[in-house]
């Protein structure tokens, strides 16, 4: 617990003014010409297992090494910030380097030799609260860090779904990016059932993340990757697709053509507003919790309509899946409930 005289000084240094002079953020990640990252911001990738992230992020590194451009990505970092830190947590040492040696290739850099400004890290074997501390101390005693990556931000958690543990991590990752002026870029599953990000994590990163970037399988063509922006606070960018070559490495798919299946195949997280979606709850669920999946379906259907979100019976099922990702609405002994507290 701070003191009295400590939130005072807190509270003064807190206050912004109309007259204060305050700089723009520096821009310095940007993806078929739109910003995707600023210093003192965070964002995410987020796809399916084996959609190709890290190939996608391996290109975003590439780019940061040379600050300059490789497959869609472009990088601008200040010259005292050109320093990568790189942090996974899921892959074994054999598979990191691979990572590390696609990044080099795409870079156009030497194999014979590590690069300086390049820091790899492989925290498989730790404990979500020693991976946190590790970063925290990395961040804090490197000199010059402008991008830090961590591949597999669940894993600096135990419980995915527990709100306290998801905000304070999500607290963590502004906290580094605004207390060191860098900007951190982090990966993230996607539910397998849909393209909602995982868990309790996962909304809190699409609320506070300035951009987040889905990494998903072509509809037409399993070979090919699409790369959209599902949130961004700067103007959208046009979706960009890559191909592994014989090499091992991304490399643009021109005239790729985007299939819309894949999107019109879930229910959107920004369709309604948490208000609208707890209107439509509180009806659905007024005599208490409900048994049976096609009775909670009709319940749900009948009370979303009568607040004006008249849904067909394909658009249910899937809504009623949201809304249990979301925790929303929990299942317990047996019969749905619908959960008051929960956190959009």
């Amino acid at each position: 617990m701070m003191d009295a005289n400590e939130l005072d000084v807190l509270w003064h240094t807190s206050q912004i003014r109309v007259t204060d002079e305050i700089a723009v953020a520096p821009e310095v990640l940007f993806c078929n010409g739109s910003v995707i990252g600023t210093l003192g911001n965070f964002s995410a990738s987020t796809g399916k297992a084996k959609s190709k992230k890290t190939f996608n992020v391996s290109a975003i590194v590439a780019a940061a090494l040379i600050n300059g451009e490789v497959l869609r990505y472009v990088a601008e970092f200040p010259d005292n910030k050109r320093t990568v830190l790189y942090f996974d947590t899921e892959q074994s040492p054999y598979h990191c380097q691979k990572v590390i040696r696609r990044a080099l290739q795409l870079a156009g850099l030497p194999l014979d030799r590590h690069p300086d400004n390049l820091i790899f890290a492989q925290l498989r074997a730790q404990v979500p609260d020693i991976r946190l501390e590790i970063i925290d101390r990395a961040i804090a005693t490197t000199p010059n860090v402008g991008l830090v990556i961590i591949d597999g931000v669940r894993d600096l958690m135990f419980d995915i779904n527990n709100a306290t543990e998801s905000s304070r991590l999500i607290n963590k990752l502004m906290e580094w990016t605004d207390k060191y002026q860098i900007h951190i870029h982090t990966v993230l599953h996607l539910n397998k059932s849909d393209d909602n990000v995982r868990g309790h994590v996962g909304t809190e990163l699409n609320n506070k993340a300035e951009t987040v970037l889905q990494v998903s399988k072509s509809t037409t063509d399993d070979e090919v990757t699409e790369v959209s922006a599902s949130c961004i606070r700067s103007m959208d960018f046009a979706p960009f697709a890559f191909r592994v070559n014989d090499y091992g490495l991304p490399e643009i798919v021109e005239n790729h053509t985007f299939g819309k299946a894949s999107k019109q195949q879930v229910f959107s997280y920004n369709e309604l507003s948490p208000d609208q979606h707890r209107e439509a709850l509180e009806l659905a669920f007024a005599d208490g919790a409900i048994k049976g999946c096609q009775n909670c379906e009709d319940k749900i259907k009948a009370a979303y309509a009568s607040c004006g979100y008249p849904y067909g019976d394909g658009k249910v099922t899937k809504l009623k899946t949201f809304l249990m990702n979301k925790r929303m609405i929990v299942k317990e002994n047996g019969a749905y409930q619908f959960n008051r507290d929960f956190y959009y």
